[in-house]
């Protein structure tokens, strides 16, 4: 959205994307399961870790007070100004999360940035390191509760590892299957969770009011000038608290801008501030309850029904990363960052329902992995926080790019408005690196592996693209040369598939020099992906006539939609381009490569792209090309 102050371009995006049935409440209601999943179980453990890390010598009060203070500010800032304010006000047609803020950064820079790129690729990595973590940490923080559950057996302390690993393998395993059945109860559930976790701070806050003096930005201050070095490094347990905050910038094109802005505003702030100053007030009257607050601040009587909604809302939450992790493979492939991969809709209706076999195993057993490794939730925390925050410094960089050429504010404007976000984002950082021998490595090397596979990919693409250029021949010069020296025509219409229409594709080279033959109809098809999430169907196709042997043709994608070349193909129609697919031969160029020690790329890496090629989905299957309409032509270069 070009205009920041919103107003009628921003509700005309608000009802473009959302449906004209659903109301302003219905769709916050919808939100508040898949959007806030993640940052309404951070009370299971937020409090309990930021405590946990306080130094002796501090009173037991003022540490209350300054945890909550910190967390309180926290959620404000960086949750309600950052993102609910700002960040929102930045989408691409409607679209958030860091690969739309990426695109539409690259679309507004004067010239393509390399940057600006990296950036993208960092905070994908990022995500999907976030995407392993949280089903892990807040399914376990959950099921922990039954250790101090009423009535539970005593050896049930042993059984939390293998309950929680069977809820994420069930969970997992049924992804395949889709959730658009059951995630209409996901908003009521997280609804029910959030009104219950208000109840249980009200029902302590009674004990001492005074907590309310919590609410001012003077106690955190003070409290992390008492604690000196230490209060640094409880600022990294602080930002639990806001783990989950990016999602409502990612997942804002799924409901509109204005039903998660009402849902935070009205439910979800209101719940997690309650709740924590409950838990602080319950501290400050019972010390010993700081060794695990949240579930110290539950009734005896309800003790069980919260611990099953406690477990239903980790799930739920876990459940929104898994298909937020989904959501940017599809991006992430479609934006040229992975090969082609195997990507499945599980709804007939529901665009965003998807399913992806490839990313689905390497997070259930990354998660699964992750349990082993670290065996509690509070070891977890440790590892949690570094993704987060990185993400989250990704979009403030992006913010910028955004500030200064989009909304075309001057430098200094630019500079402030990112800068104030920029430090609170590098404060956290800090403070969250310290805890890499306590786990923080872990979505560090997750991250910086999965940059080099998109750095890998997108280069080694871009040396078989110039190679195949450097080999061909122009279209308009071998349609010059077809004249002077005419092969046999065949009858029906062949289609060409390449990356590059102005020169004449491989299998059409392959097909002339080997077959001798050529097409009555010849179609040079280039498929290309926009910088916006979606194209109209009206600007879907464009037809370029070059003679009368050739035609090219260009189907343009949003970075948010699949692929379907049969169906885009059916709207040429209208442009009077008429052929019957089925009576129609599709050639495909297939390469294989072999590394070389001369090409642009180390060796290693030659290797890493060759795996990646030979591992990719197959371009039938991935375009919806019928399978018997295709004839593949090969050829062997290097990189």
């Amino acid at each position: 959205m070009a205009d920041p102050a919103g107003g009628a371009s921003e509700a005309a995006e608000e009802s473009h994307h959302s449906p004209h049935s659903e109301s302003l409440w219905a769709l916050a209601l919808g939100s508040v399961g898949v959007v806030f999943g993640d940052i309404g179980t951070s009370p299971l453990y937020a409090m309990r870790e930021a405590l946990h890390h306080t130094r002796a010598t501090v009173s037991p009060e003022l540490a209350v007070l300054g945890v909550v203070s910190l967390i309180t500010w926290a959620l404000i800032l960086i949750v309600t100004v950052k993102y609910v304010v700002f960040l929102m006000r930045a989408d691409n047609k409607g679209e958030g999360g860091t690969l739309a803020l990426m695109a539409l950064a690259q679309r507004v820079v004067p010239r393509r940035s390399g940057w600006i790129f990296l950036l993208g690729m960092v905070g994908a990595a990022l995500f999907y390191g976030d995407g392993i973590i949280t089903p892990a940490v807040s399914v376990l923080a959950a099921v922990e509760g039954v250790r101090d559950a009423p009535g539970a057996p005593h050896e049930v302390a042993k059984l939390v590892l293998p309950i929680s690993a069977g809820i994420l393998i069930a969970l997992f395993m049924v992804q395949a299957r889709g959730t658009a059945n059951v995630a209409k109860f996901f908003g009521p559930i997280t609804a029910v969770w959030f009104f219950v976790l208000a109840g249980l701070g009200i029902l302590h806050i009674s004990e001492d009011p005074t907590i309310f003096r919590a609410l001012s930005p003077h106690y955190g201050i003070i409290f992390l000038l008492d604690n000196g070095f230490l209060g640094f490094i409880i600022l990294g347990s602080v930002f639990l608290a806001v783990t989950g905050a990016e999602a409502l910038y990612a997942d804002m094109g799924h409901f509109g801008k204005a039903p998660i802005r009402a849902a935070w505003l009205v439910l979800v702030l209101p719940s997690l501030l309650l709740n924590y100053l409950g838990q602080g007030a319950m501290v400050i009257h019972h010390p010993a309850t700081r060794a695990n607050p949240f579930f110290d601040m539950i009734p005896e009587i309800v003790y069980w029904p919260v611990l099953l909604l406690a477990t239903a809302a980790a799930i739920i939450a876990s459940q929104a990363v898994i298909t937020g992790a989904f959501s940017m493979t599809q991006q992430a492939v479609q934006l040229g960052l992975f090969p082609r991969i195997d990507i499945r809709r599980t709804s007939e209706t529901q665009a965003g329902q998807i399913f992806v076999p490839q990313v689905n195993t390497i997070l259930m057993i990354g998660v699964l992995v992750l349990l082993v490794m670290f065996r509690t939730s509070s070891n977890l925390a440790a590892a949690y926080g570094i993704a987060v925050t990185g993400a989250m410094f990704v979009d403030t960089l992006l913010f910028f790019v955004i500030v200064r050429f989009m909304w075309k504010r001057p430098l200094w404007v630019a500079l402030a408005a990112s800068s104030g976000f920029g430090i609170l984002d590098v404060v956290f950082i800090s403070s969250n690196l310290l805890k890499i021998p306590q786990g923080a490595w872990l979505p560090l090397v997750l991250g910086a592996a999965l940059v080099i596979v998109m750095w890998t990919w997108t280069r080694g693409a871009q040396i078989l693209t110039d190679k195949t250029r450097r080999d061909s021949v122009p279209l308009i010069e071998l349609s010059e040369i077809l004249k002077a020296r005419a092969p046999y025509r065949a009858p029906g219409t062949a289609i060409f598939l390449t990356s590059d229409p102005s020169m004449a594709p491989v299998a059409l080279m392959h097909n002339l020099k080997h077959n001798k033959v050529l097409h009555e109809k010849n179609i040079i098809l280039t498929l290309q992906t926009t910088e916006t999430p979606r194209v109209k169907d009206d600007d879907r196709i464009r037809i370029e006539p070059v003679n009368e042997d050739f035609k090219k043709v260009i189907i343009s994608y949003g970075f948010m939609e699949s692929p379907n070349v049969p169906k885009a193909l059916g709207l040429c129609r209208k442009q009077g381009l008429k052929f019957d697919i089925m009576a129609t031969s599709f050639f495909l160029g297939r390469r294989s490569v072999v590394p070389s020690a001369q090409s642009g790329m180390p060796l290693w890496q030659d290797k890493v792209f060759i795996f990646l090629m030979k591992n990719a989905a197959n371009p039938t299957d991935f375009y919806k090309i019928p399978p018997g309409r295709v004839v593949e032509l090969g050829t062997q270069v290097t990189v």
